[in-house]
């Protein structure tokens, strides 16, 4: 029995399991079961629900290598996206390389359907997530083993919230600077330091920071999210980020202690199931 056969035939009997219990099966252990994408129900891709609950069929996977980026912990599987995630990482990385940087290392996208991860994420759930690691691309292909264990360096002083200048500098503020500068981005996440960097370096041109968002991690990496394509019915956008450039109030909170003090501790969060999903996921699963 092939790698293929025994993920399907596992990924039924987790489905016939969910059914039998009503749905109460987490869905991350579905999505993650799946070891290819779904096609289009029907034609083109299709984004279904919202980034922290949803589902992609006809998802895209990007190149492992490609003139300008190199994907990396590929054993994760989650290199798959919506079509226009994929063109968009492509024309990022070619302009990026124009403006003077090595080249892209590419995390995670989505899995080969979207959906609930098993771990690392509660978005990158409909093919529109990518994070962009900070650290330049080396001047050599690399290996699947480096892939794996190569670390994502923070671009912090260690044990502060501040930006360390020997990382972090102008050519990750012009990165950055490129991928909020494009219509279909959304937002872009980054550590509070490093939001804090990007408002002392942007100058005048202000215009593209409001899409930068701080939150917690993301002090090795960025991550840029797309907004609904046009056409998908289905696909649920956030609202817009609040006018203004983010590096006043909001940004003095977060550099604060107050978000990164201790909370109590409680029960652990519940696994959202695959009936809470859109329905149309449960089609994306059982599509052959």
């Amino acid at each position: 029995m092939t790698r293929r056969t025994l993920a399907a035939a596992l990924l039924a009997s987790l489905l016939a399991t969910a059914a039998a219990a009503d749905d109460t099966i987490p869905a991350k252990e579905l999505f993650g079961a799946v070891t290819t994408p779904a096609q289009p129900l029907p034609g083109a891709a299709r984004v279904i629900g919202s980034h922290a609950k949803g589902c992609l069929a006809g998802g895209t996977a990007l190149p492992v290598d490609g003139p300008g980026w190199q994907a990396m912990r590929l054993s994760r599987n989650r290199t798959f996206g919506h079509p226009r995630l994929v063109a968009l990482i492509e024309r990022l990385a070619r302009e990026a390389r124009a403006d003077g940087w090595p080249g892209l290392l590419v995390g995670d996208l989505a899995q080969p359907r979207g959906g609930p991860m098993r771990s690392g994420h509660a978005s990158h759930q409909v093919g529109l997530d990518v994070d962009i690691w900070l650290t330049p691309m080396p001047d050599r292909r690399l290996s699947e083993e480096e892939r794996e264990t190569l670390p994502a360096v923070s671009m912090l002083r260690e044990g502060t919230r501040t930006v360390d200048p020997a990382r972090f500098g102008p050519r990750q503020v012009a990165l950055i600077r490129r991928a909020a500068s494009y219509p279909e981005v959304a937002r872009i996440f980054v550590h509070p330091g490093i939001k804090q960097a990007l408002c002392e370096a942007a100058g005048a041109d202000r215009g593209w920071l409001g899409k930068v968002r701080p939150w917690w991690g993301h002090d090795s990496h960025f991550h840029i999210r797309l907004r609904c394509p046009e056409g998908e019915p289905l696909c649920r956008d956030q609202d817009p980020p609040p006018d203004g450039d983010g590096c006043g109030a909001e940004l003095a909170w977060w550099l604060s202690d107050e978000p990164w003090r201790p909370k109590p501790p409680g029960p652990p969060p519940r696994p959202i199931t695959l009936a809470e999903l859109p329905a149309e996921c449960r089609t994306v699963l059982e599509a052959r």
